[in-house]
C-alpha cells in the first residue's frame, strides 16, 4: 500500500509559478511510475505529466509542455512539479498518482488514469487572471 500526500498548491496570478510536491510512503517508491493529474470543476480528470522509475522517461500533456517539469528523487520518495507561466485554465485540483511497473516496463509512463493504483488527496491550484 502506497500513501501519497501532495503539497504546494495555492493562489497565484497568471504568469506566476508554483511548485507541487508529492511525498510517498509505504511501498518501494522506485518501482512506480509517477504521474500528476488535474481535475477542474465540471471536467474530467486529465493527465498532466508523468515520469518513469528513475526519471529516464517523461511525458507531458501538450497543454503544459514547456511550462511544467516533472522530476523525482527516489532517495527521498518525492515527486515534484514546478509550474511556470501559469494560466487561468491551469486552475484545478492536482493529484499525484503511482503506477506499479515491472523491470521490463521501467521506461513506460502511462497517461491513463485507470492504470494508476494509488492516488493522493489532491492540492488546489488557482490561477487568477
Amino acid at each position: 500500500q502506497v500513501q501519497l500526500v501532495e503539497s504546494g498548491g495555492g493562489l497565484v496570478q497568471a504568469g506566476g509559478s508554483l511548485r507541487l510536491s508529492c511525498a510517498a510512503s509505504g511501498g518501494t517508491f522506485s518501482r512506480y511510475a509517477m504521474g500528476w493529474f488535474r481535475q477542474a470543476p465540471g471536467k474530467e480528470r486529465e493527465f498532466v505529466a508523468g515520469i518513469s522509475w528513475n526519471g529516464g522517461a517523461t511525458y507531458y500533456a501538450d497543454s503544459v509542455k514547456g511550462r511544467f517539469t516533472i522530476s523525482r528523487d527516489n532517495a527521498k520518495n518525492m515527486v515534484y512539479l514546478p509550474m511556470n507561466s501559469l494560466k487561468p485554465e491551469d486552475t484545478a485540483v492536482y493529484y499525484c498518482a503511482a503506477d506499479y511497473k515491472t523491470f521490463a516496463e521501467r521506461l513506460i509512463v502511462s497517461p491513463r488514469a485507470a492504470e494508476y493504483e494509488y492516488w493522493g488527496q489532491g492540492t488546489q491550484v488557482t490561477v487568477s487572471s
